[in-house]
């Protein structure tokens, strides 16, 4: 059953918060542009993948019904052109990065999609579309045999980036070798039938390869219908791409098509556009391979989806102490299980209220931090209930799914504090000095773990210990 909590999320189509209103009670459909497969995903595309994994595991704990799509770009000039450089065949060259892409995904905890459409896999779909297109007069098939959409029969285009006139001109430059009657008209088709070494499908337009904006228009409405609730992409993607697809896709169908368009901001590094030619830019892999891939996306969801997001030096060290907060909390009551998801209690109310209001996860990210206080004062049978609560919350966007021990060992072993295994062996020692009565060297091997970020803490069933914050 859904719950009757209202949903508010920034429309780029209208450029403000709107309430989500699903085109089918209780189920939602959710597109999300996926990666082209012609490297290693970066912190960019870790950032669009949380956020969207966390929207839907929100929208589930709801009782919404999401059916989440992503697409996977197979065929690009990029994958061929570094498939030709690696002297690799450029099929082989994009299943080695697209399985790259699903375990860095798996390494991260996120969600597998319900449908992964390949562009290679959907050529009928995009033909037919362009088909269509044509037939309506809203493309061209230019003098060089490819195929353009023709934007001036599309009076709304620019309304979803807010684009008009010369501003939607400014970059669209016909090249030499193009035959667009306008600059702003983009390839639906790209012929390569006078060069048959090229990488090609036969079409009624002769051998060539998809424009890269049909791609999308043609697995989004053949996985979800021609009109779905929810669009979702990188900041980039907002023009020319999406706008591209909405005029595309509406011209194809005569219908509306994503009623609701969410764009996560950009990943910067000191302020700056993240490149490889500026040396600040990060794979996934990169990251994972310092930090834990919780601590990743805690910081990945620390600011508002919309906001740019900064990457500099120990800003994951900070966002690492943050979460072991979180984790020493649940140290209370490790074994506690989750709670079941009460709207009506205080710490989810505050919780999914945030949550609502257009995915405020600092907001959300702040009411964890308060119920933890809350149970590291708590006492008796409430103790087991908070944390079973901090759980609860942290899993409606991912989170805390860990063993509190085990996290906040890897993370202080990672630190470069004692690990768990020198950890042991001072206990060992310690113990032995106990039994044989020796209590100075005990007390001096206490000190020493403490001054080392261990806390103890003694009892008559042994001797239990955490890392300090």
């Amino acid at each position: 059953m859904v719950a009757e909590l209202p949903i508010y999320l920034h429309n780029s189509l209208g450029r403000q918060r709107e309430r989500l209103q699903p085109l089918e009670s209780g189920h939602l459909g959710l597109y999300v542009c996926g990666v082209t497969v012609y490297d290693h995903c970066h912190v960019g595309h870790a950032r669009v993948m949380v956020f969207f994994d966390a929207l839907v595991r929100f929208l589930r704990s709801q009782g919404y019904s999401v059916h989440y799509v992503r697409n996977i770009t197979d065929v690009d000039d990029r994958i061929l052109e570094r498939a030709a450089a690696a002297d690799e065949p450029w099929l082989d060259f994009a299943e080695r990065y697209i399985d790259a892409a699903a375990e860095d995904e798996r390494r991260l905890g996120l969600l597998v999609p319900d449908q992964m459409p390949r562009a290679t896999q959907n050529m009928p779909q995009m033909l037919d579309m362009i088909g269509r297109l044509l037939d309506s007069g809203h493309a061209y098939r230019a003098d060089n045999s490819d195929v353009y959409f023709s934007v001036d029969r599309s009076p709304g285009y620019g309304r979803l980036s807010g684009r008009r006139g010369e501003e939607l001109r400014a970059g669209a430059r016909v090249a030499i070798e193009e035959a667009k009657r306008d600059p702003r008209d983009f390839a639906l088709w790209k012929s390569c039938a006078d060069d048959p070494t090229q990488v090609g499908w036969d079409s009624p337009w002769g051998r060539g390869r998809p424009g890269w904006h049909i791609e999308c228009s043609a697995m989004s409405t053949d996985c979800l219908g021609d009109s779905f609730d929810i669009h979702g992409g990188g900041p980039d993607l907002l023009f020319p791409h999406h706008e591209n697809e909405l005029a595309q896709s509406e011209a194809a169908t005569g219908k509306a098509f994503a009623k609701h368009w969410v764009h996560v901001g950009p990943v910067q590094s000191k302020g700056e556009k993240m490149s490889k030619s500026l040396g600040n830019f990060y794979t996934i892999r990169d990251i994972l391979s310092e930090y834990e891939a919780e601590v990743l996306c805690w910081w990945l969801l620390s600011a508002h989806y919309r906001s740019p997001l900064d990457y500099r030096q120990g800003v994951l060290n900070a966002e690492r102490s943050s979460l072991q907060r979180l984790y020493n909390a649940l140290l209370r009551a490790p074994d506690a299980p989750p709670a079941a998801l009460d709207a009506q209690e205080p710490w989810t109310q505050r919780f999914l209220a945030a949550l609502a209001d257009d995915f405020n996860v600092p907001e959300a990210r702040a009411v964890l931090f308060g119920l933890a206080r809350s149970l590291n004062r708590a006492s008796g049978a409430a103790v087991a209930r908070e944390a079973g609560l901090l759980r609860t919350l942290g899993a409606v966007i991912g989170l805390l799914g860990d063993d509190p021990g085990a996290f906040l060992r890897r993370g202080v072993a990672e630190a470069g504090r004692l690990s768990e295994n020198e950890i042991e062996r001072l206990l060992a020692a310690r113990r032995a000095a106990r039994e044989a009565g020796d209590y100075a060297v005990a007390d001096t091997l206490r000190e020493q773990l403490e001054g080392q970020g261990v806390a103890l803490e003694d009892s008559a069933n042994g001797t239990r210990w955490r890392y300090a914050d």
